[in-house]
């Protein structure tokens, strides 16, 4: 079996760290057109709402 040959890093160092990661969530999210945006905030909204509703209705099954 042959070894696979390294293959080059081209890996931005920079977007390692927490820092850099939030910047490259900014930047990828400020590239999104406007109607991509929207329907994401909006999924996220649906999201939050689902789970939102699922934690109230463990505490009630608990009290």
């Amino acid at each position: 079996m042959q070894d696979p040959e390294p293959q080059t890093s081209e890996l931005d160092w920079r977007l390692t760290t927490f820092e850099g990661a939030r910047r490259e969530q900014l930047r990828r999210w400020a590239q999104l057109p406007l109607e991509d945006a929207i329907r994401a905030i909006e999924e996220m909204q649906d999201i939050a709402q689902q789970l939102g509703g699922a934690q109230e209705s463990g505490r009630r099954s608990v009290s």
